[in-house]
């Protein structure tokens, strides 16, 4: 059976929407799927403070930026039906909204954009607050794109996306995975004291050194010792790491060459985390990490990768562009679907929740 679905994924290096529409054809519980339109739409200078300083309004506030995320939403979506010709042809929309709050520990995640807004908007069912019902349950609510690595890339070990937060996850031994670190979040902070919106290629971060005293301050981070599953909010990038990093009054080149470092230590630690020393890793055959993400582009952080990986026999792949940039929108498409279908998509292996869920809550802004 063929679905047809509108995908939208916000992250938390506020960069844009990403909006995927995609076929995912299911055969015999094998699923194959196409990206037919895709765009990443640009947050407006007001639109990215809104959802920057969010989670500092008042209760009234932040209700009536969460119905006016979900409308920006949907006229978003009915920009992109229009502009590519998709009235009648789209069966669903999924959409992760923008996380503001998430304090798994007790059990609380938020994520800014009204599904009724949003379906109201578009007059389509929409499907949103995808990671609440896991953190009912216990779980972290994250990370939640495992169930599409799973069904959507078979053959491939290890998933590492490089957002503004870095996670990983491994569909060895069972699926599982973690969020590692904070990301561009932090690097595109970095950039932005050259004024410059990223550092493109990683180039400046290449002409730096390592500053030690740092990068031990930074592996020693508590966060790090914990076991999985965990997860992070995205104030540990603006609240935490880049205020130590300031503190440490290096050149911008200097900080943003420790802080790549930092990240590919900490995948390599990561994928230890699953279990395997880096002797049996090479015993069991040859795996793959696939990366996507902002971050895959950063040619300098993905050779910092490749380096620390090299003695463990673990071969970095860099996919197309177009899944490099939508991966998880294409993901939140597929989670919509199995939200319709009712079948489970958001897997306790992965969140530590006591049990397996459906996630998402159903908006039908279609005509009975």
């Amino acid at each position: 059976m063929i679905y047809k679905v509108i995908g939208l994924m916000s992250g938390s290096s506020l960069d844009g929407l990403d909006i995927a529409y995609v076929h995912f054809n299911e055969n015999a519980g094998k699923w194959t799927f196409e990206i037919i339109h895709s765009d990443c739409l640009k947050y407006s200078e007001d639109w990215q403070s809104k959802l920057l300083n969010s989670t500092g309004l008042s209760a009234i506030e932040y209700n009536l930026l969460h119905s006016a995320y979900g409308h920006y939403l949907g006229e978003s979506v009915n920009q992109f039906i229009t502009k590519y010709g998709l009235q009648h042809q789209v069966d669903i929309i999924s959409s992760h909204g923008h996380t503001t709050f998430h304090i798994p520990a007790q059990r609380m995640t938020a994520q800014l954009g009204d599904g009724a807004a949003l379906a109201g908007e578009t007059r389509l069912p929409v499907v949103t607050d995808l990671r609440a019902i896991d953190i009912a349950f216990g779980g972290q609510g994250a990370p939640i794109v495992p169930i599409g690595e799973k069904f959507l890339f078979p053959g491939i070990s290890y998933f590492l996306n490089l957002g503004g937060i870095a996670n990983i996850s491994s569909t060895l031994n069972g699926l599982q995975a973690f969020d590692i670190c904070a990301a561009n979040r932090v690097l595109n902070l970095l950039a932005n004291e050259l004024k410059m919106e990223f550092d493109e290629g990683g180039k400046v971060a290449a002409s730096g050194s390592v500053n030690d005293e740092l990068f031990n301050e930074l592996n020693n981070l508590q966060y790090y010792d914990q076991p999985p599953p965990k997860s992070l909010p995205n104030s540990f990038g603006t609240d935490e790491i880049y205020p130590m990093i300031t503190r440490s009054d290096l050149s911008p080149a200097i900080a943003l060459r420790t802080y790549v470092e930092h990240i590919a230590l900490q995948v390599k630690k990561s994928l230890m985390k699953f279990q395997l020393s880096d002797s049996s890793l090479v015993a069991a055959g040859n795996h793959e990490l696939l990366i996507t993400g902002g971050g895959a582009m950063n040619d300098f952080m993905v050779a910092r990768i490749v380096e620390h990986l090299q003695p463990t026999g673990i071969e970095v792949l860099v996919p197309s562009l177009e899944i490099i940039n939508f991966k998880e929108a294409l993901i939140m498409a597929f989670i919509g679907i199995l939200r319709w279908r009712e079948e489970y998509n958001v897997l306790a292996t992965v969140t530590g929740a006591s049990r397996n869920t459906i996630g998402g809550a159903l908006w039908l802004g279609t005509e009975a």
